[in-house]
């Protein structure tokens, strides 16, 4: 690993802390494709799961283990020796692997969550730093819940952590209370009071609960912090964690009062965020920083006439350098394969054979539809294909009848398993009719959370992507469908949904394993 002192390594945790946001839940593929994503991105570290919390989980940490090969695959662990010993085992397969264990220090966690004394934790933290070991020399150690901790006990634990072997030491703002000048004092303690600090990389880990988690990670950056624990469009549990993007892009942008560099290829960064939004049916806003879409938008005539004149004049960055292009026609419906493949290699994507052929197929289908295709209809019309590609749910035709002479009605087919199966179902307006339908062949108990539309591009003819959330016996799904007509949109997000809710109907998390890796 980079041993510049200078370079600040990017330990990416989408796949374990970013899927505890409710209704983020990733399938095996989705996170193979999202942790592939981001080696090719350059991260340094990919946190890919939690073993102990699941099958499902420790499966995801094996395979991911086995195909990813670039980066350090990580493992979270709590101090339990099965806890360990479950994650070694996820890691067996991994080029460089690495077992992340974490066990509370504050008083108020230590008392009420662990009901455990402080000599009890500070012999846990030497355990399990000690059992990890044994089956890596790359070790990271957390103390939850870090920010209230008491100061001089750790120090203490930090100081026995590393005389156990731990090579590197995560300092978490676990609950998003800490303040910049805080936060960055904190890591300027550790460093000035731990005598064998030296000998581990602090690294930082912040919630954004008061929205400082960006600010509170590059104080600790500045405070001597050389890793940085963060996700993509800062996806995580309550109101996230460090943007990944934002950081990097504030580290580049800023490097005159931050000398420090990533490995990270910023022009992935747009692809990337617009994955993780596919795949979780999290919308990134609009006005998010570096990703979201009014990020390069310019409306005010002052701002438009000072961009003609020089684009430094309200940007200090180019769209260019996280991968944004400008939304402009592209195809027609004359295009043929070549012009399509070679627009995808601009956008980013490259494509095996099957699902190059069945995008070309929506594309042309799509320009039938459509008289200008931009390049966001694209990215909507690839991103979809991805979603579906291993659904064992799959729309063939719907009919709707609609309009003010009630009730609305819905005509659907479904392939199911390879079996096409046909029903038609009322209901109070057209999407209510589709879903129901849905649920007459597709039988479930699920509640739907979420409903969102929103147009891909402008026009009455625009693609419409729809953004579906359903939740049954505690598991949350988010699922996602684009299409010119909002309708067969909304019937493929809601399919996409069940497909995803079938597979994690398979996968029991204990809800004190899930609970307990909030760190």
């Amino acid at each position: 690993m980079n041993a510049d002192p200078n370079h600040v390594r990017i330990f990416d945790t989408t796949l374990r802390d970013g899927e505890q946001s409710p209704g983020a839940a990733m399938t095996l593929e989705e996170k193979l494709q999202i942790a592939e994503m981001l080696e090719a991105m350059g991260v340094d570290i990919i946190e890919a799961g939690f073993p102990i919390a699941s099958n499902g989980d420790f499966e995801a940490v094996r395979e991911i283990a086995k195909i990813v090969t670039e980066p350090v695959i990580c493992g979270l662990a709590r101090s339990g020796s099965k806890d360990i010993d479950r994650a070694a085992e996820a890691l067996e397969g991994a080029r460089r692997k690495r077992i992340h264990t974490f066990i509370s220090t504050s008083p108020v966690h230590m008392k009420h969550k662990l009901q455990m004394t402080a000599d009890e934790v500070y012999e846990a933290v030497i355990a399990s730093v000690a059992r990890a070991r044994r089956y890596t020399d790359d070790v990271e150690w957390s103390p939850e819940d870090a920010t209230r901790t008491d100061r001089d006990f750790l120090c203490r634990c930090v100081e026995a952590a590393i005389k156990a072997g731990a090579s590197t030491v995560n300092i978490p703002d676990t609950v998003g209370y800490a303040t910049p000048d805080e936060y960055g004092e904190l890591i300027a303690m550790l460093i000035a009071r731990v005598p064998n600090i030296g000998k581990a990389v602090i690294s930082t880990h912040c919630h954004n609960d008061l929205g400082l988690a960006v600010a509170n990670s590059l104080a600790g950056v500045a405070a001597g912090a050389r890793q940085v624990e963060c996700t993509v469009n800062g996806l995580g549990e309550r109101a996230g964690n460090a943007a990944m993007e934002e950081i990097v892009m504030a580290l580049r942008v800023r490097h005159d009062r931050m000398p420090f560099d990533t490995a990270i290829k910023s022009e992935m960064i747009t692809q990337a965020s617009r994955l993780v939004s596919q795949i979780t049916g999290f919308p990134v806003q609009y006005n998010k920083a570096i990703v979201g879409k009014n990020a390069f938008a310019h409306e005010s005539g002052i701002h438009q006439d000072g961009m003609l004149k020089n684009n430094q004049t309200y940007e200090i960055m180019l769209p260019e350098s996280v991968g944004l292009t400008s939304s402009s026609l592209v195809l027609g419906k004359l295009s043929g394969r070549h012009a399509f493949r070679e627009k995808l290699k601009a956008l980013g994507y490259e494509l095996g054979s099957n699902a190059f052929e069945d995008a070309f197929r929506r594309f042309k289908e799509l320009a039938d539809k459509k008289r200008e295709i931009f390049e966001d209809d694209l990215v909507a019309l690839v991103d979809d294909e991805m979603v579906r590609g291993h659904d064992r749910i799959r729309v063939k035709s719907l009919r709707i009848v609609a309009g003010t002479e009630g009730p609305q009605s819905a005509t659907l087919i479904l392939e199911i398993d390879g079996e096409e199966k046909r029903v038609e179902a009322t209901g109070s307006g057209p999407v209510d009719a589709t879903f129901n339908a849905i649920k007459a062949l597709v039988p479930h108990t699920a509640k739907l959370q979420l409903y969102q539309v929103h147009a891909v591009t402008q026009g009455t003819d625009a693609q419409a992507e729809v953004s579906v959330r359903l939740e049954e016996d505690g598991k949350t799904v988010a699922g996602r469908g684009a299409d010119t007509d909002t309708l067969v949109a909304s019937a493929w997000a809601y399919v996409n949904a069940l497909n995803k809710l079938l597979v994690k109907r398979l996968r029991t998390a204990p809800p004190e394993v899930s609970a307990a890796a909030s760190h």
